[in-house]
């Protein structure tokens, strides 16, 4: 988005409002001419001035908003707008600044009520949708991101940042043919982007075109060979494949350039362990918890292989972990119950299998859930 996106709606930032009348020492025509003359510290100054004297005037509190906005002061300026609406809801323009004040701040939950505010009071303001669009990415709800940005990117289809982050909203709301349409425009501008293709990939593979998504990733690679996470993600691919000594052959590459990249140590592991190398997949999987400690894929081989040595005991505590990590998931209730039954606990183990005939077990995760916990965040 460089910055074009935080540019939009500068201009509304700095508009004005009508004044109030007021005593001719500090007049709203002085605080007017003080911010033509660019003295923003000698404005704000009138402005306080002019609220002293007339607290419920709402003009005056708008105005000071703009000034300190203008001063960067966003969190002072969104304090102002709120009691400009307080005391007049429809004053023209305050909801939009203040959805601006917010997201300049990036409070992005908090500008969405302004925003939408602002886009009911005018709702071919194209500007807000577009701002409204990016504080639901900003805040991750990325469903309703989407619904604004494909609408943005329709007005402005020239606009490479707002396909991006479109795309990226499709991705992550699971919606991959509308992020695979995207990716494919962004590779017609950007042919040799290591990342459009690395992208594109993560979508077909949502859409379980596992086949195109691994040669996707193969294009990328041959553009960006020394990054990890590509190596990683091609190897994940791989593995979802059950073609493991290619995938090995990825994750030792991702190592060999970050020798601590915890998911590629755990999925070599895994390997390991299916080759029944218990002491190396051990050795690889505590390599992979030691650098990242909320890896329930990990935690869950680590109790698989105590359970394997019959150290039953040893195998609770990372099934444990697994299942805090995410209770939805039936394998490690099912393991955990069984460790549970070969210890004696009979209560215990037959309270995990039942949770186990409750819920079902999930497809392997889309691999863009593993190359990152979360999109993008939008430049500052």
């Amino acid at each position: 988005m460089k910055n074009r996106i935080f540019a939009w709606g500068v201009t509304a930032l700095f508009g004005f409002f009508p004044f109030s009348a007021v005593a001719q020492s500090s007049t709203p025509e002085d605080a007017v001419a003080l911010q033509q003359q660019g003295k923003w510290d000698e404005a704000a100054e009138v402005w306080r001035s002019v609220i002293q004297k007339d607290p419920k005037d709402a003009a005056a509190f708008a105005s000071l908003g703009v000034v300190l906005s203008k001063q960067q002061k966003y969190l002072e300026a969104a304090s102002a707008y709120k009691k400009a609406l307080a005391l007049n809801p429809k004053l023209p323009g305050v909801q939009l600044n203040l959805g601006l004040a917010e997201f300049k701040q990036g409070h992005f939950q908090a500008a969405i009520a302004p925003f939408h505010a602002a886009l009911a009071a005018d709702q071919h303001n194209q500007q807000t949708a577009t701002l409204l669009g990016l504080s639901y990415y900003g805040d991750k709800r990325f469903t309703e991101a989407v619904k604004y940005l494909e609408v943005a990117v329709k007005a402005d289809p020239g606009n490479a940042e707002l396909h991006d982050v479109l795309a990226q909203s499709c991705l992550w709301a699971k919606k991959y043919a509308c992020a695979l349409d995207e990716f494919r425009q962004i590779l017609q501008q950007q042919p040799d982007s290591a990342a459009a293709h690395m992208l594109s990939g993560e979508a077909l593979d949502g859409l379980g075109r596992t086949s195109e998504a691994i040669a996707e990733f193969q294009t990328a690679e041959n553009v960006s060979p020394k990054d990890s996470n590509l190596h990683f993600g091609l190897g994940y691919l791989f593995w979802k494949s059950h073609q493991y000594d290619d995938a090995k052959r990825e994750f030792d590459g991702a190592l060999a350039i970050d020798p601590n990249h915890p998911q590629a140590l755990a999925y070599l592991g895994d390997i390991e362990m299916r080759k029944m190398n218990m002491d190396e997949a051990l050795r690889l999987l505590k390599m992979a918890l030691g650098a990242k400690s909320d890896l329930r894929f990990a935690y869950i081989d680590l109790g698989a292989i105590l359970m394997r040595q019959k150290k039953f005991a040893d195998a609770v505590a990372p099934l444990q972990r697994a299942e805090a990590l995410d209770p939805s998931q039936p394998d490690a209730h099912y393991r955990l119950g069984q460790t549970y039954q070969a210890l004696g606990k009979t209560a215990e183990s037959q309270k995990e299998l039942a949770r186990v005939r409750e819920l079902h077990q999930k497809e392997d995760d889309p691999l863009a859930s593993k190359m990152s916990a979360a999109p993008p965040p939008l430049p500052q």
